[in-house]
């Protein structure tokens, strides 16, 4: 993601283990092989920001969702089949959702549901889960996404012509029920019935389309395993372009409500989608995903995103090639490789516009670390920027300037620190090992000492975990 008030110029490997709450009682003590009696699965993963995301208990394999949107009414009506996969015997089990549900079913058989703390469905199917198998949990529901909160956030973008589902670090719950928490990816099948005349972009490749009598159903497919945060569709009227380069298959599109002159630029924009992947792929190693492309919205959502396969944009002027680095490099730093946590957001966002800088490098000759001594000179020990732990900036500075800028810097430090071959060697192996999962700070760390053969705890110290300025040392990467 970037702000527009931030500029600065499936599994986890390492994840937080899943909490698991177990029923009250105690296994049959006379025989050698009992089980425990099934435990009810936790209403979230423990993230220490947002305890309640996710849910214990459960390991989403695929979402089906099928939902109709009306733009009159505003109101949206779904049905999603949830693949899962239990890592417990199970009692009942959680879902996050905020629209109301009228019928759940688990395997086919009707199970009980009831509403929890505003966003969490409780599910209790007709007999218990089993560890290890695979149960389909088919979900109906409808109502307004507009004016529902969670989190202190109301993330629902639409008027009468257009919708996006776009936001961070919380859009799924208001279309469709979902284990909302980076940790547990998967894959997505994401079909849109809109009004006939209107068309609906999503992640991955369109698959298909259905015309009724009215209406037309869009059908994406995202085939590699997918943080829910970064699963959207948008819907309205679209000017659409697609190709193929390289193999690789590319499609981008701009509302068709942005002026004219302003929708010729962004298309001009998006264009260059295929070329900046190219160049990342260069710097970083295979881009993760089997199409790219992009999306400018007639909206004003005020910050761009990095959706996976397809990020999405306000309008984009002509100087919008630092915001295409910035997403695009997303989908290798934050989409292939997402957070373990939401406190290690840096590693997101600091690369991300690490990679503008890197950029600009190249392509202007501007030196990298000439931008590091310059930012760090300019900044006064006293200024706020400072005040950011970067490493564990507090739920409510995820996207504070520091966590971009301050990232981005301890980067480029670490690149003087630890030499050219070692850093780029870093993001490389960071990448390619850690391909569709998650990591932490702490993962990234330990990997930078260990490649680099330094002890870099006071580094990362003065850079990710002190609130003040790092001391302009060589052991800072700046003397």
């Amino acid at each position: 993601m970037r702000r527009s008030v931030a500029r600065v110029q499936h599994r986890s490997l390492a994840a937080i283990p899943l909490v698991l709450l177990l029923a009250a009682g105690s296994p049959a003590a006379a025989l050698p092989d009992a089980r425990e009696a099934p435990g009810r699965g936790a209403p979230g993963v423990g993230d220490p920001y947002f305890p309640l995301d996710g849910n214990g208990g459960i390991d989403v394999l695929h979402y089906d969702v099928r939902a109709r949107y009306d733009f009159d009414s505003a109101r949206l009506r779904g049905r999603t089949t949830v693949t899962i996969s239990p890592t417990a015997d199970l009692s009942r089990f959680n879902l996050d959702l905020l629209l109301p549900v009228t019928e759940v079913t688990v395997d086919g058989v009707e199970a009980k549901h009831r509403r929890a703390k505003g966003h969490e469905l409780v599910i209790t199917p007709a007999e218990p889960l089993v560890t290890g198998t695979q149960v389909e949990v088919t979900v109906s529901y409808a109502g307004k996404p507009g004016g529902r909160r969670y989190a202190g956030e109301g993330n629902w973008l639409a008027d009468d012509q257009e919708v996006v589902t776009m936001n961070e670090p919380h859009m799924a719950p208001w279309w469709f029920p979902v284990n909302d928490h980076p940790t547990d990816k998967a894959t997505y099948d994401i079909a849109i019935r809109v009004p006939r005349g209107m068309q609906v972009v999503a992640n991955g490749q369109l698959v298909g389309r259905v015309q009724r009598r009215g209406s037309t159903t869009w059908k994406w497919h995202a085939a590699e395993p997918m943080a829910s945060y970064l699963a959207y569709f948008a819907a309205g009227r679209f000017q659409i372009d697609r190709g193929v380069r390289n193999g690789r298959p590319w499609l981008v599109a701009a509302s068709r409500r942005l002026p004219a002159p302003a929708r010729r630029t962004s298309m001009r924009m998006l264009r260059r989608t295929p070329a900046v992947v190219e160049w990342l792929e260069s710097q970083l190693g295979p881009y993760p995903f089997s199409t790219t492309g992009g999306l400018v919205t007639g909206l004003n959502p005020g910050f761009a995103l990095e959706n996976q396969t397809r990020p999405t944009y306000p309008a984009l002027g002509r100087g919008s090639t630092s915001l295409l680095v910035h997403e695009l490099a997303h989908q290798w730093f934050g989409d292939s490789v997402s957070v373990g946590r939401w406190r290690d957001i840096w590693l997101n966002e600091g690369a991300a516009t690490f990679m503008e800088v890197r950029h600009d490098e190249l392509a202007r000759g501007r030196s990298a670390q000439q931008w590091l001594v310059q930012w760090h000179q300019a900044m006064k020990p006293e200024d706020p920027f400072w005040d950011v732990v970067v490493a564990d900036p507090g739920r409510d500075d995820i996207f504070a300037s520091a966590v971009y800028g301050r990232g981005a810097m301890t980067l480029q430090a670490l690149r003087t620190r630890v030499g050219d071959e070692v850093f780029w060697r870093l993001l490389r192996t960071w990448l390619e090992s850690r391909k569709n999962g998650n990591g932490t700070s702490e993962d990234f760390e330990a990997l930078a000492a260990q490649l680099s053969g330094q002890d870099l705890t006071g580094f990362f110290t003065a850079w990710l975990r002190s609130p003040q300025k790092p001391a302009a040392t060589p052991e800072n990467g700046l003397g």
